[in-house]
């Protein structure tokens, strides 16, 4: 089923950079829908590392598990990402295992490379079997079509409620030469990360160790995918997945520019995850600041982002900030009455337990009806900050989940 394109939606896929040592591939599959592209793969040149983040569901998905098993290897005999829309293969018993262990060995020999290189994926509808045959049955097409050239059809191929593909990308100098990094990502609903989020996928031609990616993987993903929620729902088969072909020959162990580099491309995939939120209309940033320590602010920041009234009033363009109050005193992280600030925007909403003096509705009224609103509060007891980013909740939401099994 086809979903209106999103508001937020930039007004095109931006043209990312060719990464030397990686090629893609599509194939329409018929997973789930006829005629729809929905197999994407990746294969990465020998001499690639690869780090990654999973989704720490007590319900993970078969091919989760089997990347989990298979990231901490180092291997210099390259890697390959083979990915599918329409059916999430999960909780599927143990033919779960069994479809990811047959896809795992077909594109092993479709591709030359070790079994214990591919790194499976799949997104879409919980509980039915995979009808992994008809993967099997496009590998050969997707190995002879491989080519450095089609990044941007492999975003489109991951999509599944998706509205639009999502891109982003970095370029950095090192020694006077450019490393370039460019990702791509699926996510519209059940969006409330506890490792990565959805389907991530990012490509590097850096040369470094896999420690070293891994933890600067971990590092961005903490301060970026892991702060985005769309609607509290943490999915079974979250996974992001970066490769470093090593291609260009510049080392990048220890270089602060390429870990910052990393990090907005996590950032922008995330946002833009956000902006394709189900049914979304607007694009929130919830900042808090003032609280008791970093963690109870971020307590503070997803109970406001995740609260089904504060998205609903936003959706409707209410400025009710009562709703912020109440959320805040329901986090359980600490708080006081009498020390709480909250802003829409540059707008002073409320001090001092009372609403400003100053303060005037259509002033907020003004705030909502812009296409980004930003929302934050002071706890007013120490120093700890979080920022976390959401979206509206609208009738739209309901409609594309109502149906999505249709």
């Amino acid at each position: 089923m086809a979903y209106p394109v999103s508001p937020l939606a930039p007004a095109a896929f931006p043209e990312l950079p060719v990464i030397e040592g990686v090629r893609f591939a599509t194939a329409a599959a018929g997973v789930k829908y006829k005629e729809r592209t929905d197999v994407m793969l990746a294969v990465l040149d020998p001499g690639s590392v690869m780090a990654g983040v999973f989704t720490r569901s007590a319900t993970r998905s078969a091919p989760v598990l089997d990347c989990q098993a298979k990231i901490g290897g180092d291997s210099d005999k390259g890697a390959a990402i083979l990915v599918n829309s329409g059916n999430s293969n999960a909780f599927t018993g143990s033919a779960g295992q069994m479809s990811v262990d047959a896809i795992c060995k077909a594109a092993a020999e479709a591709t030359g490379l070790p079994e214990d290189r591919i790194f499976t994926s799949s997104t879409g509808v919980i509980g039915q079997p995979l009808p992994h045959d008809r993967i099997i049955a496009k590998l050969d097409e997707v190995t002879g079509n491989l080519s450095r050239m089609e990044i941007a059809a492999a975003a489109k191929a991951i999509m599944t409620t998706d509205t639009f593909p999502k891109g982003a990308s970095r370029t950095v100098t090192v020694d006077g030469k450019e490393v370039k990094i460019a990702g791509i990502a699926k996510g519209s609903g059940m969006i409330a990360p506890d490792m990565a989020t959805m389907l991530v996928y990012v490509f590097t031609d850096a040369q470094i160790s896999r420690a070293a990616l891994q933890q600067i993987v971990s590092d961005a993903n903490a301060r970026t995918f892991n702060c985005i929620t769309v609607d509290s729902d943490t999915s079974t088969s979250d996974t992001l997945l970066m490769g470093a072909t090593g291609a260009s020959g510049l080392n990048v162990e220890g270089n602060a520019d390429f870990a910052t580099a990393v990090h907005d491309v996590f950032r922008e995939l995330a946002h833009l995850v956000v902006k394709d939120g189900e049914g979304a209309t607007k694009f929130v940033t919830v900042n808090v600041t003032g609280a008791a320590s970093d963690a109870d602010a971020r307590t503070h920041a997803l109970s406001i982002a995740n609260s089904p009234l504060i998205k609903t009033a936003i959706a409707g363009e209410d400025p009710n900030w009562g709703r912020v109050v109440m959320a805040v005193g329901k986090s359980g992280a600490a708080a006081d009455r009498d020390t709480l600030t909250i802003r829409f925007g540059d707008i002073l909403v409320a001090e001092k337990g009372w609403v400003s003096p100053d303060y005037r509705e259509e002033q907020g009224a003004a705030v909502m009806k812009q296409p980004e609103i930003s929302i934050d509060v002071d706890i007013g007891l120490g120093q700890g900050k979080a920022t976390v980013w959401t979206c509206d909740l609208t009738h739209g939401y309901i409609s594309i989940n109502a149906d999505y099994r249709s």
